[in-house]
């Protein structure tokens, strides 16, 4: 695999880079990841053994479009190439440390969402882990929420077994969508699209960055929502959003429905773990419709 890495940063950087050392680094769910070193540089690898599609190139692509609004840092894309089975990604290496600026990410993420776009969607479709993401433009937001977010994970759920209740409950969510958005008409943003806690982290020189993202254009809450999901994310970087750019008063009623992708998501993903999660908070959904 390093002679096929040191022929792509060949081609990307017109010289060559030797390659001396390759280091597996812990962690990750969908891919391994590496560093690598040479010439007394040195890269960050993501590869990935039989990995979907496109995968790697449009997560580069989410990477400069990120890096092009220049509000927020994120790792630049170097080259992508293929060894055998085995697709792999060479990214710029950061040092980075878990903790940092909260405040400061907050508002870098803020300044980035003030930038607008003129519809819903992406330039193609993606991937949020290794499940396809479809990002079909459309210019109403109730109706890409429901046929290119919710819709298709509810499919992936029944073709994986995930039948019953939580169908019966999806397909009546899934018609109650005009009462849940209620004319909800958001600016579409560019988004991180996965924004967990583990998607971002602090240079050591205290820069805010945020990586390995499922981008696209939509409501700003999304990205909010999913920090709040399963936490990590401290109380100045959501003061310092909201001093930026104040979330709408109605944004708590929306939050849950943004989460349930990402909900149905693990559950197609990681299994029947999160099954309950779902129901739970599709009836909670439910519940508001009058």
């Amino acid at each position: 695999m390093l002679d096929s890495i040191r022929h792509g940063l060949f081609e990307t950087l017109g010289e060559a880079v030797k390659l001396q050392w390759l280091r597996n680094l812990p962690g990750g769910d969908i891919n391994q990841a590496a560093l690598l070193g040479g010439n007394n540089e040195k890269f960050f690898l993501k590869y990935h053994h039989d990995a979907p599609g496109e995968m790697f190139n449009t997560e580069a692509q989410a990477l400069e479009d990120i890096l092009r609004l220049d509000c927020i840092r994120a790792p630049r894309p170097i080259a992508i190439g293929k060894h055998g089975q085995i697709s792999w990604f060479v990214m710029e290496y950061l040092e980075l440390t878990a903790a940092g600026p909260e405040a400061l990410l907050g508002e870098q993420l803020a300044a980035m969402h003030e930038k607008g776009h003129d519809y819903y969607g992406w330039h193609r479709d993606n991937y949020i882990g290794s499940t396809p993401q479809f990002n079909h433009r459309h210019d109403n937001w109730q109706s890409f929420w429901l046929e290119q977010r919710l819709q298709p994970q509810l499919e992936m759920a029944e073709v994986r077994g995930f039948g019953g209740s939580l169908l019966d409950k999806g397909a009546r969510l899934l018609a109650s969508m005009e009462q849940l958005l209620d004319g909800h008409e958001p600016g579409a943003s560019l988004l991180h699209g996965d924004l967990w806690a583990g998607n971002k982290a602090f240079t050591t020189a205290g820069q805010a960055v945020i990586f390995d993202p499922a981008s696209y254009y939509g409501d700003r809450e999304a990205d909010i929502a999913m920090t709040e999901l399963f936490g990590g994310f401290d109380r100045d970087f959501y003061a310092a959003y909201q001093a930026h750019t104040p979330l709408p008063d109605a944004y708590p009623l929306r939050r849950d429905l943004y989460n349930l992708y990402h909900m149905l998501n693990h559950l197609n993903l990681f299994g029947a773990a999160y099954l309950s999660r779902c129901e739970q908070m599709i009836s909670s959904l439910l519940s508001q419709v009058r």
